[in-house]
């Protein structure tokens, strides 16, 4: 793991503070072509505890949050189910940062400028703590799910394909 920057706080890590949720922070080195799976593995972390945030839209207009292992893939018609609409799609990147105020790869379900109905891939509940982005590239975030909602609120579901 790397040092933590002098500018380390995101959004996600201030609200996390501010609520005195128990966590941990996590930083290293991330290659731009690196995969989540990649990034997982070179920290010695089982990539099925190591989830993605993927934010889509569905055909009603609303946005959905996502959280996935990152060795696996979203499945769009259980994604569309959990959110109780007809089809979910990815959002393009270019609308992520607006959207969320996250780039591509360091998106962090908590702290977005807008807090969007979430749902987490239901094997997020076989590990003590689980590992997701916090809030920018080469910073991870490490707690329990359960923790996590007690700060944003989400349901757990079978998303993966």
């Amino acid at each position: 793991m790397a040092r933590a920057p002098k500018d380390h706080k995101t959004n996600a890590l201030r609200e996390l503070d501010a609520a005195g949720i128990p966590h941990e922070e996590l930083f290293f080195d991330a290659e731009p072509t690196m995969t989540g799976e990649e990034i997982a593995l070179s920290q010695g972390e089982d990539p099925d505890a190591v989830f993605k945030t993927l934010v889509t839209q569905g055909k009603s207009g609303g946005y959905y949050v996502f959280l996935v292992p990152v060795a696996a893939e979203l499945d769009l018609k259980k994604a569309a189910a959990a959110a109780g609409e007809k089809a979910i799609a990815m959002i393009k990147a270019r609308e992520l940062l607006p959207l969320t105020g996250y780039v591509h790869g360091g998106c962090s379900p908590i702290g977005m400028k807008k807090r969007f109905p979430t749902f987490v891939d239901e094997t997020a509940q076989l590990f003590d703590t689980i590992h997701f982005s916090g809030g920018k590239v080469g910073c991870q975030i490490r707690m329990n799910p359960d923790d996590l909602g007690r700060l944003i609120p989400f349901q757990y579901a079978d998303l993966t394909v």
